[in-house]
């Protein structure tokens, strides 16, 4: 760990104190230009230089300088920094001048054209490099050099096109794996958040659900026991116990349904499915209503999801009759069909079932239903009352 903790801080201190870009550029094309000047000096031999007048000893330096120090923007201008080499090296070679490392400006401007250029550089290296070789023939046969310098050139300015091609595919590849690796990253962000809106909506359901439920049967029953405590103070206790055992239930499916926010451990009480709409039906006909069920018994074991979603809407049915539509008769079916679960709970009540106004209680069930790719429908009878009707595919739940 002391190990690596050291490598990291040395890798930090060398990126921290490396030179800004044009500066590695100006010091590189300062090195060029002297290793083309000294390099020439020290393999051309006293002949070579013999036979160059006063200004071709000065031209030839100035060639060699300026095609050195033209790199310090090859970045920058790619284009014509590589224009600009391969023009001083035709000048250089057909000139006559001494022989040497001379080529190295030209070889670092391809690589550059190639490793930072735009979609037009394989033209302009195809057509570049060759209009560099065949100046470099034609100044063979005007100055004959050796024919392996002069195949090293070619082969050399080949190798530096193609390094180049390798560094910018490189580069390529690395952008796209990051970009690749930024895509999935807020792909795996997106999923998160999914999942948590939709656990959200789905906990913030079976609240309501239950929520509601029992706090419309503790109010009838809040009310029944206001009215006749003082007539028949003997039902106080039968009403009351309604309400311990109603608000008693609501606490444990709570405690059910908010466990998953504390642990994933087993034995929580199983979420409640449609064997309990007896139970549903019994606390609604201690709130007032007549409710009669005619539930079928169900072909195989149904998918938890929709029976749980089957309880919910019977629960928030009997919750809206219990708040809304007041004394009333109620009729529950639960049947099958070949491939869909059908759910009717109707009323004769006078009042609205929750429609208008703010709750939420209809929209939840036709989210449950949308979430198992079956639909619900709410509204008012044609005679008197309300009726909710859904219905729930088993098959691709």
């Amino acid at each position: 760990m002391a190990r690596t903790c050291g490598y990291d801080r040395a890798m930090a201190a060398h990126t921290r104190w490396r030179p800004p870009v044009w500066a590695q550029d100006l010091l590189l094309a300062v090195f060029v230009a002297f290793l083309q000047v000294q390099g020439t000096q020290r393999v051309a031999t006293q002949e070579d230089f013999d036979r160059l007048t006063t200004f071709g000893l000065y031209a030839h330096a100035v060639l060699l300088v300026l095609s050195g120090l033209s790199l310090a923007v090859r970045r920058r201008w790619p284009y014509p920094v590589f224009a600009i080499e391969a023009t001083a090296s035709v000048m250089y070679y057909g000139s006559g001048y001494p022989d040497g490392p001379n080529w190295l400006g030209v070889f670092v401007a391809l690589y550059t054209v190639t490793a930072y250029g735009d979609e037009r550089r394989v033209w302009i290296v195809r057509g570049g490099l060759a209009t560099l070789v065949g100046g470099w023939v034609l100044a063979a046969f005007l100055y004959p050099p050796d024919i392996g310098w002069l195949a090293f050139r070619i082969g050399t300015a080949i190798m530096a096109a193609v390094l180049g091609e390798s560094m910018r595919m490189r580069r390529v590849i690395a952008a796209e794996a990051q970009e690749r690796a930024d895509r999935a990253e807020r792909t795996r962000e997106e999923e998160a958040r999914r999942r948590v809106d939709a656990e959200r909506l789905h906990i913030a359901r079976e609240v309501h659900d239950t929520v509601a439920h029992a706090i419309a049967v503790i109010n009838v029953q809040a009310g029944v026991t206001a009215h006749v405590l003082d007539k028949r103070p003997e039902q106080v206790r039968e009403t009351l116990l309604t309400i311990e055992q109603t608000s008693a239930r609501a606490l444990r499916e709570l405690r059910a349904t908010l466990g998953v926010l504390r642990d994933t451990e087993d034995g929580r009480a199983p979420a409640p499915g449609l064997d309990r709409v007896e139970e549903l039906a019994g606390l609604a006909r201690e709130a007032g209503l007549d409710v009669k069920v005619e539930m079928a018994a169900p072909p195989h074991e149904l998918p938890a999801a929709v029976d749980r979603a089957a309880y919910r809407i019977v629960q928030e049915s009997i919750t809206n009759v219990i708040r809304h539509a007041g004394p009333a008769r109620v009729t529950v079916e639960v049947a099958y069909e070949s491939s869909d679960l059908r759910i009717r709970v109707a009323d004769d009540g006078s009042g609205c079932d929750g429609t208008s106004g703010a709750g939420r209680g209809i929209e939840g069930m036709r989210e449950r239903c949308a979430l198992l790719g079956g639909d619900l429908t709410a509204g008012p009878r044609a005679s008197s009352g309300f009726e909710v009707s859904a219905r729930l595919p088993l098959e691709s739940a």
